[in-house]
């Protein structure tokens, strides 16, 4: 999504990722963690393509997601987790809205905080 003229391929699966709700790159942007000035030099995968950062969404319309190994949710800390899956999750429910918020790109990110 951020180079129109070489379209939106997956780095993992090589697919095209056709809608903004599905990807990693703008979940991340949402989430604060890449700035607006390098989305163009980021790479784009599906959001279900990055199982380290999927496994945190906690939503009935959302599939669950494992990741195995290291980062796996299932060997970290159960708080962490906890804030994890409330940020991530929180991300991915106004990546799922902006195409009917009417916003700009600079509006996207959302300052989440954890639960008291």
């Amino acid at each position: 999504m951020a180079r129109c003229d070489e379209g939106y391929r997956c780095e993992v699966c090589g697919r095209d990722v056709e809608a903004i709700v599905d990807s990693d790159l703008y979940l991340r942007y949402v989430l604060g963690e890449v700035p607006l000035e390098g989305l163009h030099l980021q790479r784009e995968r599906h959001i279900r393509c990055n199982p380290a950062l999927a496994q945190y969404i906690v939503d009935p319309r959302f599939e669950d997601t494992t990741c195995d190994g290291p980062f796996s949710k299932m060997s970290l800390d159960a708080g962490f987790v906890q804030e994890e899956e409330h940020r991530v999750t929180q991300a991915w429910r106004r990546l799922q809205d902006i195409p009917t918020l009417g916003l700009s790109l600079a509006e996207y990110p959302l300052s989440v905080t954890p639960e008291t």
